[in-house]
């Protein structure tokens, strides 16, 4: 048996705090029902279905917040601007980004914490996809 020695701390990933898996898998579905209906967002989207963008978002954020690797497996490093150079992504679509996004963490069972320190990164993100005026 493995036991934590007396006195040591076992820090959890934010992932963990959060709830992992699926705490990521519902804030990411919650966004995209929003991106679905968004004039702006949707033609961001070539493919009909967005049941495969919606996978690489989750993959991508488990990762980052501490969880499975399985998105650098599949498609090795994240390079985000980089995949998103192809689209004009101005202000008003990260504006309405942040809005759909705003929605998806308003639904989650977020401590204020946790709430604040996802959405920091979230508005972080959302501002360096930014490439072109306006």
């Amino acid at each position: 048996m493995n036991e934590i020695p007396h006195g040591t701390v076992q820090e959890q990933t934010f992932y963990e705090q959060v709830g992992g898996e699926e705490t990521f898998r519902r804030l990411v579905h919650r966004f995209y029902e929003g991106v679905a209906g968004d004039p702006l967002l949707r033609p961001m989207y070539p493919e009909e279905d967005l049941g495969p963008a919606e996978e690489r978002l989750a993959l991508f954020l488990m990762q980052y917040w501490g969880g499975p690797r399985t998105y650098s497996e599949n498609r090795g490093h994240p390079r985000l601007r980089m995949r998103h150079a192809p689209f004009a992504v101005d202000r008003a679509a990260h504006d309405a980004w942040l809005t759909h996004m705003r929605a998806a963490v308003d639904d989650l069972d977020l401590t204020e914490e946790q709430d604040r320190t996802l959405w920091t990164y979230l508005t972080y993100a959302a501002a360096s996809m930014v490439n072109r005026a306006g």
